[in-house]
């Protein structure tokens, strides 16, 4: 299979890193708005609750950045990523220090870095992968973003609200 790289740039990156922190940062102001039960309850999502997503948010952003960074790696393995971070409270700093380490780390990436391969083993998939850097970032922020589109259908079933949403009218 031929893995295609995708043609994005530092600013992309820097742009991204910016939105996702922002999205975050409403996410999270919604989700404080529930109880710790209403966040917990599986809502029949893929990681289940509204925590559960967030958690896996966070566990997947400490897993590409240990690859592309040399970043701490997650304590726990997929499986167990919505079950990650017990306390709200923790989750909630978790992902503030994270944004804020994201947006500090787009800062340095350059161009000549994501034309360049990643090379890894995949805890998930169990064998050793190469595959070109500017698509393994893209897949990182559209992780992100697919799964932040899930919890923010949880979080208006249960009547939070997170304000718009489209990167043109947010940054």
């Amino acid at each position: 299979m031929i893995t295609p790289a995708p043609m994005i740039t530092p600013a992309y990156v820097q742009t991204m890193a910016a939105y996702n922190a922002e999205m975050n940062r409403r996410w999270y102001a919604a989700a404080d708005s529930l109880t710790d039960d209403q966040r917990r309850a599986n809502r029949g999502a893929f990681f289940g609750s509204i925590h559960g997503t967030l958690c896996h948010l966070v566990w997947g952003d400490r897993t590409w950045m240990s690859r592309f960074a040399g970043w701490g790696k997650p304590s726990v393995p997929q499986h167990d990523s919505p079950r990650m971070i017990e306390h709200w409270a923790e989750l909630n700093s978790a992902r503030t220090a994270l944004d804020a380490a994201l947006i500090a780390w787009s800062a340095t990436v350059t161009q000549e870095w994501l034309d360049g391969d990643l090379s890894w083993f995949s805890g998930s998939i169990q064998r050793d992968l190469t595959m070109n850097r500017g698509l393994l970032v893209t897949h990182m922020f559209n992780h992100q973003t697919h799964h932040r589109g899930q919890a923010h259908a949880l979080l208006t079933a249960c009547g939070a609200t997170t304000g718009d949403t489209d990167l043109p009218f947010v940054l």
